[in-house]
Protein backbone atom coordinates (compact mmCIF):
# COMPACT_ATOMS: atom_id res chain seq x y z
CA UNK A 1 0.00 0.00 0.00
CA UNK A 2 2.84 2.14 0.81
CA UNK A 3 4.49 2.01 -2.89
CA UNK A 4 0.85 3.23 -4.22
CA UNK A 5 0.42 6.17 -2.09
CA UNK A 6 4.21 6.84 -2.97
CA UNK A 7 3.37 6.83 -6.86
CA UNK A 8 0.19 8.84 -6.04
CA UNK A 9 1.70 11.33 -4.25
CA UNK A 10 4.02 11.60 -7.48
CA UNK A 11 1.55 11.60 -9.87
CA UNK A 12 -0.29 14.30 -7.41
CA UNK A 13 2.75 16.22 -7.52
CA UNK A 14 3.38 16.35 -11.90
CA UNK A 15 -0.26 17.29 -12.02
CA UNK A 16 0.50 20.25 -9.54
CA UNK A 17 3.31 21.36 -11.57
CA UNK A 18 0.88 21.14 -15.13
CA UNK A 19 -1.26 23.41 -12.66
CA UNK A 20 1.43 25.92 -12.12
CA UNK A 21 2.70 26.01 -15.38
CA UNK A 22 -0.94 26.10 -17.10
CA UNK A 23 -1.58 29.27 -14.64
CA UNK A 24 1.97 30.61 -15.26
CA UNK A 25 2.49 30.59 -11.48
CA UNK A 26 5.53 29.50 -9.90
CA UNK A 27 6.13 28.57 -5.61
CA UNK A 28 7.29 31.55 -4.60
CA UNK A 29 3.85 32.81 -5.57
CA UNK A 30 1.94 30.09 -4.30
CA UNK A 31 3.86 30.06 -1.35
CA UNK A 32 3.03 33.94 -0.58
CA UNK A 33 -0.63 34.17 -1.73
CA UNK A 34 -1.47 30.31 -0.18
CA UNK A 35 -0.11 31.97 3.22
CA UNK A 36 2.19 28.55 3.59
CA UNK A 37 5.74 28.02 3.54
CA UNK A 38 8.35 27.46 0.16
CA UNK A 39 8.86 24.02 1.62
CA UNK A 40 5.75 22.72 1.88
CA UNK A 41 4.58 23.69 -1.83
CA UNK A 42 8.31 21.52 -2.99
CA UNK A 43 7.62 18.67 -0.96
CA UNK A 44 3.99 17.88 -2.53
CA UNK A 45 5.58 18.99 -6.19
CA UNK A 46 8.43 16.43 -5.51
CA UNK A 47 5.63 13.56 -4.06
CA UNK A 48 8.11 13.43 -0.78
CA UNK A 49 4.39 13.64 1.15
CA UNK A 50 0.55 13.88 0.27
CA UNK A 51 -0.40 17.25 1.26
CA UNK A 52 -3.39 17.51 3.75
CA UNK A 53 -6.42 19.23 3.02
CA UNK A 54 -5.03 22.49 4.47
CA UNK A 55 -2.31 22.46 2.17
CA UNK A 56 -4.24 22.05 -0.38
CA UNK A 57 -6.64 24.68 -0.10
CA UNK A 58 -4.01 27.04 0.09
CA UNK A 59 -2.03 25.56 -2.86
CA UNK A 60 -5.23 26.42 -4.48
CA UNK A 61 -5.73 29.79 -3.50
CA UNK A 62 -2.06 30.52 -4.11
CA UNK A 63 -2.66 29.01 -7.84
CA UNK A 64 -6.37 31.16 -7.84
CA UNK A 65 -8.26 27.82 -8.76
CA UNK A 66 -11.02 25.45 -6.81
CA UNK A 67 -9.03 23.12 -5.09
CA UNK A 68 -10.54 20.00 -7.22
CA UNK A 69 -8.51 20.97 -9.99
CA UNK A 70 -5.56 19.83 -8.40
CA UNK A 71 -7.25 16.57 -8.48
CA UNK A 72 -7.92 16.56 -12.30
CA UNK A 73 -5.74 13.60 -13.61
CA UNK A 74 -5.77 10.23 -14.22
CA UNK A 75 -4.47 7.66 -12.01
CA UNK A 76 -5.23 3.55 -12.34
CA UNK A 77 -4.95 2.06 -8.73
CA UNK A 78 -5.49 -1.21 -10.43
CA UNK A 79 -2.49 -0.94 -12.75
CA UNK A 80 -0.24 0.67 -9.91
Amino acid sequence: MKEIRKKYYIAFGQNLQRVMEKNNKDVMTIASVGKIELKQVYRVLNGDHGASLGTIISIAKGLDIEPKELFDFKFDLEKE
